[in-house]
């Protein structure tokens, strides 16, 4: 079993975040029993900006068993159509993480809605987990769901 892992995940052993830094652990480590994890090329990206050094960011995805494994055409299309459903149906608001709910939050000074815009990033995660990995494992899991739809998703369901 190929295990995909999100840049939260690793974010929470990382840094640590105490409230989610044991169960990250714990989803990262059943991924490591049941095959290999794997991260593409953005989660490393993401990553890099935590290490002064690429020797250290190499080091800690070999200390976590984690390899990059590049994207493909297929997983790279797939976050592009991912991408353009994505913009066909984006709404203002914010959109919650964990289920998809949108809601819509105005400013208190101009009344412009206010809320998080997804980046094709997180398309392209989600594709590389759907076209070369079994499941993902990722707190986000609201985003994924909507969009990847076949993708099994990891993390306190």
């Amino acid at each position: 079993m190929i295990t995909a892992v999100d840049t939260n995940v690793l974010l929470d052993i990382l840094l640590p975040d105490p409230e989610y830094k044991d169960s990250s652990r714990a989803y990262l480590e059943r991924g490591i029993k049941e095959g290999s994890l794997i991260i593409c090329e953005i989660v490393y990206s993401e990553l890099s900006t935590f290490f002064s050094k690429k020797k250290e960011l190499d080091r800690f995805l070999e200390d976590i068993n984690a390899t990059l494994k590049p994207s493909t055409t297929d997983s790279l299309y797939r976050a592009g159509e991912a991408w353009k459903e994505y913009l066909k149906r984006r709404t203002p608001g914010i959109q919650c993480p964990a289920c998809g709910n949108n809601m819509i939050i105005n400013c208190s000074e101009c009344g412009n809605s206010l809320g998080k815009r997804h980046i094709i990033s997180d398309f392209i995660i989600g594709a590389h987990a759907s076209v070369l990995a079994d499941n993902l494992i990722t707190r986000d899991r609201g985003i994924y769901r909507t969009y990847f739809k076949n993708l099994t998703l990891n993390f306190g369901d």
